[in-house]
């Protein structure tokens, strides 16, 4: 649950700065609006002066004219105020969105590590488009007000009694509108906080549709995916119940305060001190000044854009990567860590952890599973920050380094990369600076690519929603992109888990030659063959190094060493495809 007095004022400022984003289109709302409401103020007056003259057989017609034209001025505020309405929400969404989009991706995975993916995703879309509902919100609940309270005040200049009589049962109406916000508010917010949770937990199933297929469980997943769906009912079910008690309560007050009007007008007319055109003035202008009881409908827009930018702001919240201005000087790629410390929760991953890469060597970094290895790998090219400790490339701090220097600096390949780039090629070349044709060509062969994608449809201008592929193809793609954007430190991340025993030895024996064209290369290793081809191993253990140096001698010298690889280098390889072979039936998926 996201609530407390900051998340409530950090909300507050987003909104007011998507009001500012959208002050012409609001302020030509609210102008609209109240014209609009000015013309139905001036339309009773109109209305009962034509009667009286009517009645008292003068000429009325400058006065039915005027109210024809009062009337058809309202139907054409109305459109218009409509056609703007939903062009300010429209763009005023798409500013959320792209505001929030940017910080997400400025964030990096933070925002995933504390959010799950589906929950991002909701709040995006679906809250994005309550809070960009906000400008016309409030320009239209402030024009509404006029209405209300320009009624009462032309009741009390058509007659003063009546006004008095309207006024008894004012506080009534405070009472009831006051009640809404406060109920509706709370019902909004954890209404929306249940739509996340079935979103998030809606694309962890999606992700992993195979393991859920080949478990048998697909049942037991729908009821884990619905399992919140009974508190977003029982909240829907609130939101009702309080908009349904206000708005029936309204109907019972409402009517009782006109009729007290009409019964005070009603006496004046007898005592001669109201006219009969008075009479119909007074009983519209009541019917007005009781649409204060509407102001429910308006205020439940305002309620959930509110309740909206709590969960838009909790996003915003997450601290986007800041980056310096030091520039990179010259170097090898040499690569420091020292005093590493990363902790999450009640866990800590790495402790006080310092660790070398000497300039143009590859270093493999092995441990059992859990040991941290992948964490270390995401605080060495910066996807996330240490709690405590420096990391430097060539002795720069890497948060001093500019985004694009460090970027430029720093290639990185996954265990899952994301096919981005539209096409093969696009997926290759995708990176700060988009390589030649010939250099992304020269990289997929570094990583026993090119054979498979010359043998696509249409080669690597083959979109990749249409290119079957294994999930060691994914892989050897994910390394050509690396190869593509070569830079001083390349770091992968469990890069080649998914590559036959073939393909990884000719993929690794580049990557530890260095004939990828990139310099230093910190390599997480599962497989004893890899390790065997690093110039050094580091052996991390409970958060620490515990042992460096090249794998034949911490192999011949250390058991324990040796235990790390039993459970590791069984060989269970998913690709089959060499590097000269073409292979790849199979569409690459990611299983949660």
């Amino acid at each position: 649950m996201e609530h407390g007095p900051d998340r409530h004022r950090a909300a507050d400022r987003l909104l007011r700065a998507s009001l500012r984003h959208s002050a012409v289109p609001g302020t030509a709302i609210l102008f609209l609006s109240t014209a609009g409401a000015a013309a139905g103020l001036a339309l009773p007056a109109a209305l009962g002066r034509t009667l009286d003259l009517l009645l008292a057989g003068r000429p009325a017609t400058t006065w039915l004219t005027l109210c024809a034209a009062l009337t058809c001025l309202l139907v054409l505020l109305d459109a218009l105020d409509g056609v703007l309405t939903a062009t300010t929400n429209a763009r005023s969404t798409a500013w959320f969105r792209r505001r929030l989009l940017r910080h997400v991706l400025a964030a990096g995975p933070r925002t995933t590590d504390r959010n799950p993916p589906g929950d991002v995703v909701a709040r995006l879309v679906g809250n994005a488009a309550h809070a960009g509902g906000a400008p016309a919100a409030l320009a239209g609940t402030v024009a509404a007000v006029v209405t209300p309270v320009g009624g009462l005040v032309a009741l009390a200049l058509v007659d003063p009694w009546t006004a008095g009589a309207f006024l008894v049962g004012m506080p009534l109406l405070v009472l009831l509108l006051k009640a809404f916000v406060r109920e509706s508010g709370d019902s909004v917010a954890r209404y929306q906080e249940r739509q996340g949770e079935i979103a998030a937990r809606l694309v962890e199933a999606v992700g992993g549709a195979r393991t859920i297929a080949a478990a048998g469980t697909a049942r037991r997943e729908q009821a884990r995916i619905l399992e919140p769906l009974a508190g977003l009912s029982a909240q829907g079910y609130r939101m009702w119940r309080v908009q349904g008690r206000s708005t029936a309560q309204a109907a019972v007050i409402v009517p009782l305060l006109q009729i007290a009007v009409l019964a005070v007008a009603g006496i004046r007319l007898a005592a001669g001190e109201l006219s009969v055109g008075g009479l119909l003035a007074a009983a519209r202008y009541a019917a007005l000044a009781t649409g204060i009881g509407m102001l429910v409908g308006r205020l439940n827009g305002l309620v959930r854009s509110r309740g909206a930018a709590r969960r838009l702001a909790a996003l915003l919240a997450v601290p986007a990567t800041a980056h310096g201005g030091t520039p990179l000087p010259p170097g090898d790629g040499t690569l420091e860590l020292r005093g590493i410390t990363v902790a999450r929760g009640d866990r800590t991953i790495l402790d006080g952890l310092d660790l070398t890469v000497p300039g143009g060597t590859s270093l493999a970094l092995v441990g059992r599973s859990g040991s941290g290895k992948s964490t270390l790998a995401a605080v060495a090219g910066r996807l996330a920050d240490p709690d405590a400790g420096t990391v430097t490339l060539d002795g720069v701090p890497l948060c001093e380094l500019p985004h694009d220097v460090l970027r430029r600096a720093v290639g990185q390949a996954f265990e899952r990369p994301a096919l981005l780039g539209g096409t093969i090629g696009g997926t290759i070349a995708f990176g700060l600076d988009e390589p030649d044709p010939s250099t992304v060509r020269e990289a997929a062969r570094a990583a026993c690519a090119d054979s498979f994608v010359r043998r696509l449809p249409h080669g690597y201008d083959t979109p990749c929603a249409e290119a079957p592929l294994s999930g060691g193809e994914a892989q050897r793609l994910g390394l050509a992109r690396a190869f593509a954007h070569p830079g001083r430190l390349l770091i992968l991340d469990d890069a080649t888990s998914s590559l036959d025993t073939v393909t990884e030895l000719r993929v690794g024996g580049a990557l530890t030659r260095g004939g990828s064209g990139v310099g230093t290369r910190l390599i997480i290793a599962h497989r004893a063959s890899t390790a065997a081809r690093a110039d050094r191993v580091a052996w991390l253990h409970e958060g620490r190094i515990r042992a460096v140096g090249p794998h034949a001698r911490l192999w011949r010298q250390l058991a324990e060493y040796r235990a790390v690889f039993a459970e590791t280098d069984t060989e269970t390889d998913t690709d089959t495809d060499a590097c000269t072979d073409a292979g790849g039936t199979g569409q690459a998926r990611h299983d949660g």
